[in-house]
């Protein structure tokens, strides 16, 4: 018997967002293949909840080790598992570490992103092909909000490096007349969240602070302005996207935008605590160039894929508080 489910594969699968959009493909009925790092350490906890064991009949989730600098390995992949859908989501996606390590963020995002197009040129040129942009593409802004139509003008190495990965993406589009898109994404957080990433970083804190474990919060810039929304909601952007007649890029965003320190602000309230009093401001954790504003305008994605945002700041910012409150409780840290 033929199986007629549609095949997914998705690089990053064990990350903030490839963990939600698997679970959302696996919802779809799709066969879902992602592609993870060997490390001494399984490194699954974002999919345990979906992950099943590899060697047993009827599953519809698989693992493959992959390096995104590694071109043959990722040709073996794709050849393997025959996608109709590839979500490019796997780079090296902390800012402020682009500053620290500029050639392997290079290396990984933009190398990674041309060696898999170039695969699929080859191999298998009818799959789809979805690139996760970033609003830090946008970077010191021509324009307020950004659009599709705004200039690039990027403030970090991973902004250059997804600029860069945009370009190609639009390039084998237009190039070899293959289906390949962008999502323009700006800020999406959860309770999945990396800790080295700002908002997942105050949310921590403030359960530890509320515990007792943590004295202070040590933060940069706090009138930073971002446009926040919920990895929930943005992965389900990625699959309309590459399920349109024509491939297409497109802002993701919630069109509404607040500060850091709003962020700060609402995150210690939910525990009745005064933010002024943990919050220690250190020059050290500026950038050494600052994005002081970004602000999406996604009215394109609304009206053509018929998107829609579920989740507001508040509640967002009330998620990743309660995961965290939990977390901390049930792991002492």
């Amino acid at each position: 018997m033929i199986d007629q489910r549609k095949v997914a594969l998705i690089t990053g699968i064990t990350g903030q967002d490839g963990s939600y959009l698997a679970e959302f493909l696996l919802g779809k009925g799709y066969f879902v293949h992602g592609i993870k790092r060997r490390s001494s350490s399984f490194n699954t906890d974002r999919i345990d909840h979906i992950y099943q064991e590899q060697h047993s009949d009827n599953i519809n989730l698989k693992l493959h080790y992959g390096d995104l600098s590694d071109s043959s390995n990722l040709i073996r992949i794709i050849q393997d598992t025959q996608p109709d859908e590839i979500y490019h989501l796997g780079a090296q996606s902390y800012v402020d570490y682009s500053f620290k390590d500029e050639f392997s963020t290079l290396n990984t995002n933009m190398n990674g992103t041309h060696y898999i197009l170039s695969a699929l040129k080859e191999f298998l040129p009818s799959a789809r092909f979805y690139f996760a942009g970033s609003s830090e593409m946008f970077g010191k802004v021509r324009e307020v909000p950004q659009t599709e139509k705004t200039p690039f003008y990027p403030r970090s190495v991973y902004g250059i490096s997804k600029v860069a990965g945009y370009d190609l993406t639009r390039n084998y589009r237009e190039a070899y007349n293959m289906y390949c898109c962008s999502g323009i994404l700006f800020n999406h957080e959860s309770p999945r969240r990396g800790f080295e990433f700002v908002t997942r970083k105050i949310t921590h804190a403030v359960a530890r602070i509320k515990f007792g474990i943590q004295k202070d919060l040590k933060l940069g810039n706090i009138d930073a302005k971002r446009d926040w929304g919920h990895a929930k909601d943005y992965v389900e952007a990625m699959w309309l996207m590459l399920n349109k007649k024509k491939p297409e890029d497109y802002v993701i965003s919630t069109g509404k935008q607040y500060s850091v320190r709003d962020f700060v602000k609402l995150a210690f309230s939910l525990v009745n605590l005064d933010y002024k009093k943990y919050v220690k401001i250190d020059k050290k954790l500026y950038r050494p160039s600052e994005v002081k504003s970004l602000l999406g305008d996604c009215r394109k994605a609304k009206k053509e894929l018929k998107w829609k945002q579920k989740f507001t700041f508040k509640k967002l910012v009330e998620d990743m508080v309660k995961s965290d409150l939990d977390f901390v409780k049930k792991q002492g840290y």
